[in-house]
């Protein structure tokens, strides 16, 4: 993976790891498996999230069932067929485990990369601003990650004018979502949706006059920011 990658799509995670490891995948030989680690936010809420880690962070680790994790990697998504239907996934694919004290903040994600579809902007019930927003972010070897975002409050009212192939630069956390989906007339079943809540954003016209390392410093946000959502969101407004 480049530099440039890498720093396109940065993500850090401290949390309980609350399911067995399963084998995911193997590349050149190489396996790796696939756990849930449950992340806080302020609120006492949690984050139940996928995380992808190597056999060899695997043997290093320590990482099982009721341990916890502390990680650093990208955010990334594959398609997967189900039932002859292609279903975007996602998951916390882990390149290092770093060692020491926890950061503040528990969950924290940086992204750079191109509106894909247009933004899809709502009120809520309670007339709180809502847009959606799927993120191409550049990986190495000529892939993308497709990465949902959602903005609130003052970033939703400010995304909604974005235009498909713009780049932005973006910060927030990842956040699992359940809601209801429908299966027939009278069946629903319980699914799980993975996002960015973006707390701050902004466009950039090129790398040469963005810093992401600077702007969106992934370890320097303070605990506060961690827990976003409408009223964090709004207060951080769009720079």
């Amino acid at each position: 993976m480049n530099y440039e990658s890498e720093k396109s799509n940065k993500v850090y995670i401290y949390g309980e790891i609350v399911s067995e490891a399963v084998f995911s995948h193997e590349v050149y030989g190489e396996s790796f498996y696939e756990f849930f680690v449950r992340v806080l936010r302020l609120s006492g809420q949690a984050d139940i999230l996928p995380v992808t880690v190597s056999e060899r962070l695997m043997e290093d680790g320590g990482l099982h069932k009721g341990a916890f994790i502390s990680a650093v990697g990208q955010f990334r998504s594959y398609n997967k067929i189900e039932n002859g239907k292609s279903r975007l996934m996602l998951t916390v694919f882990v390149r290092e485990l770093p060692q020491g004290e926890a950061a503040k903040n528990p969950n924290n994600i940086i992204l750079s990369g191109y509106i894909c579809k247009p933004p899809v902007y709502r009120t809520t019930p309670f007339n709180r601003e809502i847009a959606d927003l799927l993120i191409a972010v550049n990986r190495s070897y000529n892939k993308s990650d497709y990465i949902p975002c959602i903005a609130w409050g003052r970033n939703a009212r400010f995304v909604k004018h974005l235009e498909v192939g713009e780049r932005i630069a973006l910060s927030g956390r990842i956040q699992s979502r359940e809601y209801q989906k429908k299966i027939s007339e009278t069946e629903t079943k319980t699914m799980t949706a993975y996002e960015v809540s973006v707390s701050k954003l902004a466009i950039i016209g090129s790398e040469e006059d963005f810093d992401l390392e600077e702007e969106f410093a992934i370890y320097g946000s303070s605990s506060k920011a961690a827990d976003v959502g409408e009223d964090a969101a709004s207060a951080h407004g769009v720079e």
